[in-house]
């Protein structure tokens, strides 16, 4: 006797998510799962709070009232992406019908203006070459892990998740000095866009020299569980994403090279213990480092298609969601290019004396 197969309709929102990120799983970077699994999380929670058992009674009426409990909690760039994600799982659902056609277009999407999508926290460039110039002459902190994580954070742009990834085999800082990005996520250090990401990344000298100078007296001679060696080592092997943010925070403190501009003493802050350092309003996480280097570059005259290739990114996005310019910055970029055409007009035209 043949075992009756399961109705789709009768499938648990739980189920249901979990069957989603099974599809997706193979296309998709491990982050972007988590991503995706943490926000179909907070639709399963809901839908146990009230008494849905079965993703074939959502009706229209309970996706607006999801979207309504949602926006009331969070900033609408935050919410543009979780209501994009639920409708791309209410489309799953759609397909295998699990659910009535036509719910997916129930899911409202807010429509945004561009300075509510982004974010304009950067680390900013005075900031991050007055703290290069403390780390580069500081006799406490020349060669530290937080010298040699800030230098590898600005010096090449990349994601936390990049730099994490770094094992010692990946740097040839002799010659002409580089890093190497490598996406291995059998390893647990994927890259967000995988092979794609793979990549050299020039070292100036500075960094280089810093960069050994780390390897040779304080970092931890460890290997991580898969017997690789990371650059930026625990006394456990390889950090995890938080404490990389945590080293971060305590690395931009500008305290660490000047008076503290929110009135407080480094000697009795809270704010300078490895536990709070986010709370701290100056300091900053990676994203912000990244956001505020590739800002730096097209200010310093960097054509965008080399920094996108440099941070691994696309023009477009560089355009939309990092380059950070205030109005200053951009207007001198305008003069500079302005200035180049005006030589470059002048050298390559031929001008004939003789007519």
């Amino acid at each position: 006797m043949s075992r009756q197969r399961p109705s789709p309709e009768e499938l648990t929102p739980r189920e249901a998510r979990d069957r989603y990120l099974r599809r997706r799983r193979p296309d998709a970077s491990d982050r972007s799962i988590s991503t995706w699994e943490y926000r179909l999380k907070l639709f399963t929670e809901w839908c146990d709070s009230i008494g849905i058992r079965n993703v074939g009674d959502l009706q229209r009426y309970d996706i607006d009232e999801f979207y309504e409990l949602r926006s009331s909690e969070i900033a609408p760039a935050t919410l543009e992406g979780e209501m994009w994600t639920f409708k791309m799982f209410m489309r799953f659902l759609e397909d295998i019908g699990a659910v009535d056609e036509g719910l997916a277009d129930a899911v409202r999407i807010p429509d945004l203006d561009e300075e509510d999508r982004t974010n304009d926290t950067k680390l900013h460039t005075d900031a991050a070459l007055a703290l290069l110039r403390y780390y580069r002459n500081s006799p406490k902190h020349y060669g530290s892990r937080l010298h040699a994580f800030f230098e590898l954070a600005w010096v090449t742009g990349a994601r936390q998740g990049g730099i994490r990834a770094l094992d010692l085999q990946d740097c040839d800082l002799d010659g002409s000095p580089y890093v190497e990005f490598r996406h291995r996520p059998e390893t647990d250090t994927p890259l967000k866009n995988k092979i794609r990401g793979e990549r050299p990344v020039a070292l100036p000298e500075p960094t280089a020299t810093a960069l050994k100078a780390y390897i040779d007296n304080e970092r931890h001679d460890v290997r991580d569980e898969f017997g690789r060696q990371p650059l930026l080592a625990c006394t456990n092997g390889r950090p995890v994403t938080n404490t990389m943010r945590t080293w971060s925070y305590i690395a931009t403190q500008p305290c660490l090279h000047s008076e503290c501009p929110h009135g407080k003493s480094r000697e009795s802050c809270e704010w300078v213990d490895v536990h709070h350092g986010s709370k701290c309003p100056s300091s900053r996480s990676p994203h912000p480092i990244r956001t505020g280097a590739i800002t730096y570059l097209l200010n310093a005259g960097w054509p965008p298609e080399d920094v996108a290739e440099r941070v691994n990114s696309s023009v477009e996005t560089i355009e939309q969601h990092y380059d950070k310019a205030d109005p200053e910055e951009r207007r001198r970029r305008l003069r500079d290019r302005m200035e180049d055409r005006r030589r470059s007009l002048v050298v390559n035209t031929e001008f004939n004396h003789d007519s």
